[in-house]
């Protein structure tokens, strides 16, 4: 599937692309994680109103994120790969941190500019990471799915290959352009 193909199927079939396909591993993943973020990121300003932005980052992002790794899934179908994992990387922290700001802005979260800073950071990682492993056929959904469980099985070899596959493209271009 090109780029091209894969935005114009989110743009007039939204409702198959996103909701349909709604990725519930990426909602429970990002939920639970991204929720500590914000906890831990509002601590300063006590304990209440660290569980205050936990829960409502984890209600946020408990609905969201299922959108999101919907759209990660459509993208892990893309070829030439640069261009998936590009679009990725523009079109989901845009759209996520945009309305992620809006809710805790509306709640007053104390530590907004630090627990924004947080999340974008740990969505440029995580997001590349799961466009990584569901181009490997771990944590998508619907048809040829594993279950979650199998899918944390097979974390640590994803895992190793996404903390490697950097490096060593990075390597590759420099040898090539060397050579």
């Amino acid at each position: 599937m090109t780029l091209s193909t894969a935005l114009l199927q989110l743009a007039t079939r939204p409702i198959e692309s996103l909701v349909r396909r709604w990725n519930w591993k990426a909602a429970f993943m990002s939920a639970l994680i991204r929720a500590w973020i914000f906890f831990f990121a509002n601590f300063t300003a006590g304990w209440r109103a660290a569980a205050g932005a936990m829960l409502a980052e984890y209600a946020y992002r408990g609905i969201t994120s299922g959108f999101y790794g919907a759209l990660t899934q459509n993208f892990s179908r893309v070829q030439p790969a640069w261009q998936a994992a590009l679009a990725a990387m523009i079109v989901l922290p845009v759209t996520s941190h945009s309305l992620e700001f809006l809710v805790h802005w509306l709640r007053h979260t104390p530590h907004l500019k630090t627990s924004i800073i947080a999340s974008v950071c740990f969505t440029l990682v995580s997001t590349l990471f799961h466009w990584y492993a569901m181009r490997r056929g771990a944590m998508i959904v619907g048809e040829n799915a594993a279950t979650l469980a199998d899918d944390m099985r097979r974390m640590p070899r994803i895992l190793g290959g996404f903390l490697v596959g950097g490096p060593l493209t990075i390597f590759r271009l420099l040898r090539s352009r060397m050579a």
